[in-house]
């Protein structure tokens, strides 16, 4: 993720700028006050300033994906993470763009990039995500203006790399590592998040966590995964683990629910995945439930 991009001499440069441009502001007032009354100051804008993370998840065009918010804490995870605005951001499988909405006019208004490696599609591509991937391009293709050149690239059991080799500084895996385990390319995600990744760069990871006392399914058929297996990938792909957040954990979730990770919100599933919905199932102790609870990892690619 970018040598001229590091988080500690960018702040340095901004605050070299910031406390210059106040020392020539004061001298002018000085001089002038000295002829003429000074003027008014200009008003300050109601919200976060423009370009700011609090700005990029305030912002109205997130009308329908806030309600979320209290559950999946995007301004923490983030942070947490070290996101900054100029960085080259890598998303797998972004979905229908929950965290693209915040992350493409963060990355526009600061500088930076932002690149979706969706579903691989093509022959014998599954429809459904074949039809994601179409949605997503529409929603995002509407207005340039606040998302940026969105860079769209694919990940699958045989794409190849989802950007040039080593030019991304933060790569987020957001809730996929079972799906994943489920294809048997789980592995395959770690080795394209390396290589994407310059040295330095960050893996930030958000993943359904199952608890440590529990078997571990190889294809995580229930949407849960142990945070000790999910380091084990990692390191065995050359990352070194950074650090553990309890940002997105949810000790009311049991992890034993009828139809998986799938049952609690957002999807509320009241039946099989594939089948009509059950409307005599009960959801309520799923909804009180809430989200699930989910490990928050950071790990690095040495230098």
């Amino acid at each position: 993720m970018s040598n001229s991009r590091q988080d500690w001499r960018l702040s340095l440069s901004r605050r070299g700028v910031l406390s210059g441009g106040a020392a020539l502001t004061l001298t002018g007032l000085v001089a002038c006050s000295r002829e003429e009354p000074t003027a008014e100051p200009p008003p300050t804008p109601d919200g976060p300033p423009q370009g700011s993370l609090e700005w990029a998840v305030a912002g109205p065009w997130r009308a329908q994906d806030k309600i979320r918010d209290a559950s999946r804490h995007p301004m923490e995870t983030l942070r947490f993470f070290g996101l900054q605005p100029r960085m080259t951001v890598v998303e797998f499988w972004p979905g229908s763009g929950w965290w693209t909405e915040i992350l493409a006019p963060y990355l526009e208004e600061g500088g930076g990039k932002y690149v979706a490696a969706g579903f691989q599609t093509g022959p014998g591509a599954d429809p459904s995500q074949v039809q994601l991937m179409a949605a997503f391009q529409q929603r995002f293709a509407n207005d340039r203006r606040l998302y940026g050149q969105i860079e769209l690239s694919a990940f699958g059991p045989t794409s190849g790399p989802v950007t040039e080799t080593a030019t991304a500084d933060m790569v987020l895996f957001m809730r996929n590592i079972h799906a994943w385990m489920a294809a048997g390319i789980a592995e395959k995600a770690f080795a394209d998040a390396y290589a994407a990744l310059r040295p330095g760069g960050v893996l930030g990871v958000e993943q359904h966590r199952l608890g440590p006392e529990e078997d571990q399914d190889p294809a995580a058929a229930n949407g849960y995964v142990q945070e000790a297996f999910v380091r084990q990938l990692a390191a065995e792909a050359g990352f070194a683990f950074v650090a553990a957040s309890e940002i997105n954990a949810n000790e009311r979730d049991t992890k034993d629910h009828p139809f998986g990770v799938e049952t609690l919100p957002p999807m509320g599933l009241t039946a099989p995945r594939g089948s009509p919905p059950d409307p005599d199932f009960d959801r309520s102790k799923y909804d009180e439930i809430g989200e699930s609870d989910r490990m928050t990892l950071r790990f690095r690619k040495p230098e």
